[in-house]
């Protein structure tokens, strides 16, 4: 070979290790950046939570300089605009408790019934099917919800129920109830889906039936996917916001009676930032401390889901 051929296939091989060593640095510098920029994403939404957490406090301190904490918590009237004020939130945490009750009482049923029905009866074809009309009812936007409660729904138990006032609570949590039904039931399905068919087969072996093997062996194994379907359901009810401002008026009773109009804490929220409280008086301080109040129940339910999930989860 001639020396010029030697030179060129030594420029080559040194050219080769030239490039594999700056695929390597680009790479190993890739590798260093990867974790920093997942990082910022991760703190991204950690320094959110604690903005809205700081903003919150803040302005709730600010209310419960003007108003006693216990006239607060304990006051059982809520007049923000009269002459004399009172800022009591009983009425609102009752109007969404109830609202909230009403919702679970009827999706908890429908929306259990359906995840049994679609892990232990339908076929895979009609699964198919279903599946997707169920996720088309969760994408319905809210306020749809709140027009079909407000004009189809009330009219409707107007006549089954003549007391009925046209704004009321009622209805509205029958609606948000439909509402959360995918949510229930979809979590519900892969709770059950998730039990080994072994334990399914065992049951049948043993001579039960159908019936008795969905509610005596695959609900209990999968009853803590079940329970946090439900907490997460009440916890969507309660965070509800256009279904109870649209349909259950603005009337902040204290009462236990469905069939008149009640306030949630949501629905103030929305009718206080319409534009009615100017910034730094006692009534706008009030929807930073009702909002404190929502935020901290939404909380509870969630970390009563975790609690939950944790507590009951059966490992297969």
């Amino acid at each position: 070979m001639t020396p010029n051929g030697d030179l060129n296939k030594e420029s080559s091989i040194r050219h080769l290790i030239d490039e594999k060593k700056q695929k390597r640095n680009m790479s190993n510098y890739t590798e260093r950046m990867i974790p920093g920029l997942l990082f910022l994403f991760a703190a991204i939404s950690i320094l959110t939570t604690i903005g809205i957490v700081y903003t919150l406090l803040t302005e709730t301190i600010s209310f419960f300089k003007a108003v006693p904490f216990t006239e607060f918590f304990t006051g059982t009237v809520l007049k923000p605009l009269s002459q004399n004020p009172e800022f009591g939130v009983l009425p609102l945490i009752n109007g969404t408790i109830i609202s909230s009750v009403i919702a679970m009482l009827v999706a908890g049923p429908i929306g259990i019934m359906t995840a049994v029905y679609l892990s232990e009866y339908a076929t895979d074809k009609v699964r198919r099917v279903l599946k997707p009309i169920l996720e088309v009812l969760a994408g319905i936007p809210t306020i749809v919800y709140g027009f079909f409660a407000f004009t189809f729904v009330t009219p409707v138990l107007e006549k089954i129920i003549p007391t009925l006032e046209a704004t009321n609570i009622l209805s509205p949590g029958i609606v948000m109830g439909v509402m959360i039904i995918p949510m229930i039931a979809s979590l519900s399905e892969d709770a059950m889906t998730s039990v080994p068919n072994a334990m399914r087969e065992g049951a049948l072996a043993l001579g039960a039936t159908k019936l008795e093997t969905t509610f005596r062996v695959v609900i209990p194994a999968a009853l803590s996917g079940i329970i946090a379907s439900f907490v997460l359901g009440i916890s969507r009810a309660i965070g509800e916001t256009m279904i109870v401002t649209i349909a259950s008026g603005s009337s902040k009773n204290f009462t236990f009676d469905v069939t008149q109009s009640m306030q949630t804490m949501t629905a103030y929220i929305v009718e206080v930032s319409g534009g009615e409280a100017p910034a730094g008086s006692t009534i706008y301080y009030s929807l930073y401390a009702v909002a404190m109040t929502l935020f901290v129940f939404t909380l509870i339910m969630n970390l009563l889901a975790r609690y939950i999930s944790r507590k009951f989860r059966e490992e297969y």
